[in-house]
């Protein structure tokens, strides 16, 4: 897995202007140094376009080897529990090292990891409602993943598609991996009565190619411009949904998938009308042909169906506040994704994702790209990885 740092950027006309000062006599100017990098600019006509990404790096082994674990259980916190093995312990160490690439509609990370084992439990569901697919190629390692009582077992050579939308628990040896994250609403033209399996392993002849492009894209990942990233995250898309589709066994009929099946419909008729103030589990049982009861038991695990709503109205209200190009003001993007109070919105988008919508929007991190420059104060959950899950979005 290529996770090697990657060289700072030439200066080539700082430099000039140093060596002219030089010749002069003068003093050279001051280089400006920024923590953060420019903002990509678009190429000049007939020119190469600069590359769009910067990663986001996360790692333990600068860390004393006590707090390694302790450092990396918390970084992922938001998305899993991460625990050690019964046989080791916090203080041997946990040399971890996680790289994610954001391409707008799509998360790549990179990662090399030691033993643990994992959970995404429903109370985890609860406090963290994303519900993207993650999809892991193992480098190296192995990985067993236990889904409503199924074990699956993934190695190198293989793909692992899990959805983030359902518990799961799981154990890993060390390993080295390359993981996708995908919104749901890419795949959204996959009807409901053939929805995919919760988690499953690829393999064959169509995965080794879904691989073999899978590490194309990491290697040109430092690389690729604006103009590639849609066609990128499309084609990846494609590839991933051609080679579920070529065996029957990644899906399920309805009788057996039962409340994932629902759970998709609902998801799909909640994003139609996020912006309806009629949007209510009345409308929802009305409309979908099913009881209240039925309703609430599916979403449970999501903390209730109330719950989801009023996260992806906030999740798709950060997705506008964090568009630069979007100059609609905070009032008239909360009505927009159904909120009829102001105050109420402000209440709960703060407590959800720590900062105000204002402050949100001053940030104005561009999701299709990492390299926006935002005041200090918020550096952290501008950039952090949780942030980027929140941002991802269709």
């Amino acid at each position: 897995m290529s996770n090697s740092r990657q060289k700072e950027p030439a200066l080539p006309f700082a430099i000039e202007k140093q060596e002219d000062a030089k010749r002069d006599g003068a003093a050279p100017p001051q280089i400006e140094r920024r923590r953060w990098p420019r903002q990509t600019e678009i190429a000049p006509e007939g020119g190469v376009a600069p590359p769009a990404l910067e990663p986001l790096r996360f790692s333990t082994r600068d860390l004393a080897p006590v707090d390694q674990f302790a450092a990396w259980q918390g970084y992922l916190a938001p998305l899993i529990e991460i625990a050690l093995p019964d046989s080791s312990l916090p203080e041997a160490g946990f040399p971890a090292d996680h790289t994610a690439w954001n391409l707008g509609n799509m998360l790549v990370v990179q990662q090399n990891v030691p033993p643990h084992s994992y959970m995404r439990s429903a109370a985890k569901l609860r406090s963290n409602s994303i519900d993207h697919w993650h999809v892991v190629v193992l480098r190296t390692g192995r990985t067993w993943t236990e889904v409503d009582g199924d074990v699956s077992q993934s190695e190198p050579g293989k793909v692992e598609l899990r959805s983030l939308g359902h518990p799961f628990r799981g154990r890993s040896t060390q390993s080295e991996s390359l993981s996708f994250y995908l919104p749901r609403e890419l795949f959204s033209d996959v009807t409901a009565s053939a929805e995919i399996k919760s988690d499953v392993v690829l393999s064959g002849t169509q995965t080794k190619l879904l691989i073999e492009y899978l590490d194309s894209i990491e290697a040109k990942l430092s690389s690729l411009t604006a103009g590639d990233l849609p066609h990128v995250v499309q084609t990846t898309r494609d590839m991933i949904l051609t080679c579920v589709s070529s065996s029957a066994e990644y899906f399920g009929p309805v009788e057996q998938l039962g409340s994932l099946a629902l759970m998709e419909r609902v998801r799909r008729f909640v994003q139609r009308n996020l912006s309806s103030p009629d949007l209510t589990t009345d409308t929802m049982c009305r409309e979908l042909g099913i009881s209240r009861t039925r309703l609430y038991q599916v979403f449970e695990p999501n903390g209730g169906v109330h719950h989801y709503i009023q996260r992806r109205r906030l999740l798709a209200a950060h997705a506008a506040l964090s568009n630069s190009a979007n100059r609609q003001h905070i009032v008239e993007i909360a009505a927009a994704v159904g909120f009829t109070s102001a105050a109420h919105f402000s209440r709960a988008f703060s407590k959800e994702f720590g900062y105000s919508p204002r402050e949100a929007r001053n940030v104005a991190v561009p999701l299709r790209f990492a390299q926006a420059v935002p005041p200090p104060s918020l550096v952290e959950s501008a950039h952090s990885f949780d942030d980027w899950l929140k941002g991802l979005h269709h």
